[in-house]
C-alpha cells in the first residue's frame, strides 16, 4: 500500500508536465508497470478476474483516477482490452497476450468509437485479412502498443461487427491524426484518430465471433469503471477545494464548512455506489437471468456519479472563486480533465433505460435483491 500511495503521488506530481495536447503520461506508466499494475488482473494475481474482485479494482481505477484523469482513463482502456481477452479469447491466445502485459509491459488499449470512414475488415482468405479505415477519441495513440479495435467484418462465411487486436510491431505503421486531438481538458490522454487503412492481420488476431463486443451485460455494464475514475476525479477537486481554503484561512466560514460537507458526502455516496455496483455485478454474473438487472444498476451508478461529480465541480468553483481556478493549480487542470470525461455517450438514453427497466417490474420494493 505505501508503494501504490508513492506511485500515486508521483502521479500527481508530475501531471502538470504533460498537460499538452498530444502529451502521453509515459513515466506514469512505467510507474504503474514496474508495480506489476498493467498484469493485475491475470490469473493467479491479485485482482485475477476470475475471482470476483470487482470492487477493489473499482477502488483502483478510482485511486488512478484521483491521482490523474488522463492516466485512469487509458489504464481503465487497458483493463477493459484484459478483461474482453478474459471473455472471448481461445486459451492460446490468452496465453499470448498475457506474455505481451506480464513479461514485455504491452499496453492494451480499447477503440471503438468512429465516424463515417469507420473499420472495415476485407477477409482476403487463408486466414489473412486487410483493414480499411478509421477510428477516432483512440486514447493511448501509439504509445497503445495492443490496440483492440472493431469493425465491419466482410467476408464470404461471416458478417458482423468483429474484434482483433492489432501487434503493432508486426504490421506497418498506424497513421496518427493528431490534429483531431484539441481538448478542452484530458490532454495528456493522446486520444487521436487512427487511420489503420492497409494494415494487414491474421485469423489469430481476430477476438471472438462477430458481434460479441457488444454482448450483455458485458457491454453497457462496463460503464462501472470509466465511473470509478470519474469518481476519482471528484476527489481530487474535493481534496483541491480542502487545501485551498484551508490556504486563505477560511475554514471557519460557515458557508465554506456546508459546501464541504456537501462534497463529502457527495464523494463518499459515490464510493458507496460503485462498491455496491462492484459488489452486484460479481454477485448477478454468477446468474444467467440477471442480464436487465446488471445493466440497469450500471446505468444508476453511472448516471449518479455523473451526478455527483457535476454537483462536486459546482461547489469547488463556488468555494474558490476565479483565484482558485488559476493556471497552474492542480484544481483548474483537474476541473477540465473532469468537465471533459464526463462527456460520455448517451447520456439521455441510460437514464430512461433505468426507468424503462423499473417499470417493466411488477412491484419496485425488491428490485435490487
Amino acid at each position: 500500500m505505501n508503494l501504490l500511495n508513492t506511485i500515486y503521488q508521483n502521479i500527481v506530481s508530475h501531471a502538470p508536465l504533460i498537460d499538452q495536447d498530444g502529451c502521453f503520461p509515459e513515466q506514469e506508466f512505467t510507474w504503474l508497470a514496474d508495480a506489476s499494475l498493467l498484469q493485475i488482473t491475470l490469473p493467479g494475481q491479485l485482482l485475477d478476474f476470475t475471482r470476483g474482485n470487482t470492487p477493489t479494482l473499482l477502488q483502483l481505477l478510482k485511486n488512478v483516477g484521483r491521482a490523474s484523469l488522463p492516466v485512469g482513463r487509458i489504464y481503465e482502456g487497458h483493463i477493459n482490452a484484459l478483461y474482453l481477452i478474459h471473455l472471448y479469447a481461445t486459451s492460446e491466445q490468452q496465453k499470448r497476450w498475457y506474455t505481451d502485459v506480464s513479461q514485455h509491459h504491452q499496453l492494451f488499449g480499447v477503440w471503438n468509437t468512429q465516424a463515417q470512414d469507420g473499420i472495415r475488415i476485407h477477409d482476403l482468405g487463408s486466414g489473412r485479412y486487410r483493414l480499411e479505415g478509421c477510428k477516432t477519441f483512440c486514447s493511448g495513440g501509439s504509445h497503445v502498443t495492443r490496440p483492440l479495435i472493431t469493425g465491419e467484418l466482410v467476408s464470404p462465411d461471416k458478417k458482423g461487427w468483429q474484434m482483433c487486436i492489432i501487434p503493432t510491431e508486426k504490421v506497418k505503421i498506424i497513421v496518427e491524426d493528431r490534429s483531431f486531438w484539441k481538448p478542452l481538458g484530458m490532454k495528456a490522454s493522446a486520444s487521436f484518430k487512427m487511420d489503420f487503412t492497409g494494415i494487414e492481420i491474421s485469423e489469430e488476431d481476430l477476438l471472438g465471433p462477430p458481434n460479441a463486443y457488444y454482448q450483455q451485460p458485458y457491454f453497457s455494464g462496463g460503464a462501472i469503471r470509466f465511473a470509478a475514475v470519474q469518481l476519482g476525479g471528484a476527489e481530487a477537486v474535493m481534496e483541491e477545494m480542502h487545501h485551498f481554503i484551508t490556504m486563505m484561512n477560511r475554514t471557519q466560514d460557515p458557508f465554506q464548512q456546508a459546501r464541504m460537507a456537501e462534497i463529502t458526502y457527495l464523494t463518499e455516496s459515490g464510493n458507496l455506489w460503485i462498491n455496491q455496483a462492484g459488489a452486484k455485478t460479481d454477485e448477478w454474473l454468477q446468474s444467467d437471468d440477471r442480464t436487465d438487472q446488471i445493466l440497469a444498476y450500471a446505468n444508476m451508478t453511472r448516471t449518479m456519479i455523473e451526478e455527483i461529480c457535476l454537483r462536486t465541480l459546482q461547489l469547488a468553483e463556488r468555494s474558490v472563486g476565479s483565484r482558485g481556478l488559476m493556471r497552474p493549480d492542480r484544481l483548474e487542470r483537474v476541473h477540465r480533465d473532469l468537465t471533459t470525461y464526463l462527456r460520455q455517450p448517451a447520456p439521455d438514453a441510460t437514464l430512461t433505460a433505468i426507468g424503462a427497466y423499473v417499470f417493466n417490474q411488477p412491484a419496485t420494493h425488491d428490485i435490487w435483491n
